[in-house]
């Protein structure tokens, strides 16, 4: 099995970076749009939340991976 390049997992990095960033400034929105009006503030927290979600659920599964190999 080849292991992954340097490259490859620069990317991923980056990609993961960039998502949390999006995800964040959902979450930020979302408070501005709890004091305006004009924005549903509710429905961009929730995007938010959901884009934060997916990142952290792999994360949870490369950890749990890493704990079970460690102790098996």
């Amino acid at each position: 099995m080849k292991k992954p390049t340097i490259e490859k997992e620069v990317k991923k990095d980056i990609k993961k970076i960039i998502t949390t960033i999006i995800g964040i400034i959902f979450i930020i929105i979302g408070i501005i749009g709890l004091v305006l009006p004009i924005l549903q503030g509710i429905l961009f927290i929730l995007i938010g939340l959901a884009i934060l979600g997916v990142i952290n659920r792999n994360s949870i599964k490369k950890i749990k991976k890493k704990i079970v190999n460690l102790f098996s």
